[in-house]
């Protein structure tokens, strides 16, 4: 069963070939057997999973729910999950239990899917390879001495190695679709907006948002139609109906003008990738789509602009974390003084120290308008820049990450090289629009994505042209060796 997509394993439940009870206990036995080498997982919550599995086979067999009833799912730890540890990868939050559902946790809950555990993660999503976690790092499936990207590796990689059929991810400058190239499956992030933030524990305000990891585009569709909609809790999210993606996705790809940015193919692509990126969209193009060489000219600007924007907002962010209401506490502290200074030193980890350093110093008198205004006016170049190509071409292709996965601590004492592993996943979320990675083959018998990017709420256009696609490759379908 673990080989099915959510789709195949829908119809199986439907057509009483097993039971989601079934489905479960085959799903956590797996994960019982081969999680201990990749650690993808924090926290399982077996016996909930398999109490809302019965209740998933009691609403089928009366010919209710719908198509993610009864299907196991894993959860990001970044999501709020009552009664039941939700940590972000951080020792600040490792004894902390939810009071609460956040929003994706609740609709995924009232569509039927059941919840198996939450996955590993880098520390409060700070991180490109799962490498900042305070419980180790993720190992890549294909590879196991090397990374499986960030932030949402554990999610990225539970999917790969086929421990869950479907994984929620957050992205803030590419956390969904890095970890999704690098483990090749598929992963989109929505327009920011499009999912609820509320309960999704804030890195950086303005940038953070959720979407599902899965084998494939048809999956997606499904996945994402559960967790998108408006929420008046969560004030940055967008009031729109959402889209039928799946009843979108048998439209031809003919006339369809594909956007090729020349910054995306010129210095800084491994060659391995740049080949693999030729032969999709030369896939692409035998489908009807026409590609058409575009430039984005402030692409350079992205990884500056983002690594002033988003350190300076999880500098605001977390500043609750001061030993006080919740979250880690030093031990006999002399002072308040001191109360704040060691519950923050010994709850935080390098990457976010110095993330937090580097946005409270951008932020700071005198500084403000050197930094963080200059990269806010970077930003608005950026997104000017997606908008004009935008209304020239319908889609835009391009490499998701410039190599294959890295090797385990191989970037981990430099961080503008890990930095830079995400410089063409980042200035999508500059910009807010819709991003996602699929399968595009294998450089050094490693996967390789290839990044969708489209217009605002133009999820079903890019979910549409990724179905297509793996209607004529199997790289979504490839298992890592030794999983199978």
């Amino acid at each position: 069963m673990h080989n099915k997509t959510v789709s195949e394993l829908a119809a199986g439940l439907r057509a009483g070939d097993f039971s989601s009870e079934e489905l479960t206990h085959a799903m956590l036995d797996r994960i019982a057997a081969l999680d201990g080498k990749l650690n993808s997982f924090i926290t399982m919550t077996r016996e909930p999973a398999l109490a809302a599995a019965r209740d998933a086979d009691s609403l089928l067999a009366r010919g209710e729910g719908g198509p993610l009833t009864g299907i196991p799912y894993a959860h990001k730890d970044i999501y709020c999950t009552r009664g039941v540890r939700t940590s972000c990868g951080s020792r600040m939050l490792d004894r902390f239990i939810a009071p609460y559902d956040a929003t994706v946790t609740a609709k995924l809950e009232a569509a039927g899917a059941v919840m198996l555990g939450k996955t590993n993660m880098d520390e409060f999503a700070m991180g490109s390879s799962n490498e900042t976690s305070y419980y180790g790092p993720v190992r890549n499936p294909w590879d196991q001495d090397r990374v499986p990207g960030g932030s949402s590796g554990g999610s990225a990689a539970a999917v790969a190695a086929r421990l869950a059929p479907f994984a929620t991810g957050t992205d803030t400058g590419g956390s969904i679709r890095q970890p999704a190239a690098l483990c090749g499956i598929t992963g989109i992030k929505p327009t920011y907006g499009r999912v609820s933030r509320y309960g999704m524990i804030a890195f950086a305000s303005s940038l953070d948002q959720g979407g599902p990891f899965t084998r494939s585009a048809e999956d997606a569709a499904l996945v994402l139609g559960a967790m998108a909609g408006f929420d008046e809790r969560d004030s940055t999210s967008v009031d729109r109906p959402v889209d039928d993606y799946v009843a979108q996705l048998g439209n031809g790809l003919r006339g369809m003008r594909i956007g090729l940015p020349r910054e995306y193919f010129g210095e800084g692509i491994n060659s391995g990738v740049a080949q693999v990126l030729d032969a999709a969209i030369e896939a692409l193009r035998q489908l009807g789509a026409e590609p058409v060489e575009v430039s984005l000219p402030n692409a350079a600007l992205a990884v500056p602009a983002y690594y002033v924007v988003a350190p300076a907002e999880c500098s605001s962010n977390l500043s609750r974390y001061d030993g006080v209401r919740f979250g880690y506490r030093c031990d006999d502290p002399r002072d308040l003084e001191d109360l704040y200074k060691r519950s923050r030193g010994e709850g935080f980890g390098s990457e976010v120290k110095r993330r937090i350093m580097i946005g409270t110093y951008a932020l700071s008198a005198g500084y403000y308008d050197a930094y963080y205004l200059k990269a806010q006016r970077a930003r608005r170049l950026i997104a000017d820049d997606f908008r004009r190509v935008l209304q020239e071409v319908d889609v835009i292709a391009g490499p998701t990450s410039p190599t294959v996965a890295f090797r385990l601590g191989e970037k981990v004492d430099d961080p503008v090289t890990m930095y830079l592993s995400d410089i063409y996943t980042i200035a999508v979320n500059l910009a807010g629009l819709p991003g996602m990675s699929i399968p595009a083959g294998f450089s050094e018998d490693m996967p390789v994505g290839m990044q969708l990017i489209g217009n605002y709420f133009e999820e079903a256009r890019l979910l549409n042209l990724a179905h297509q696609y793996q209607q004529v490759t199997d790289w979504h379908l490839r298992v890592p060796p030794g999983l199978e």
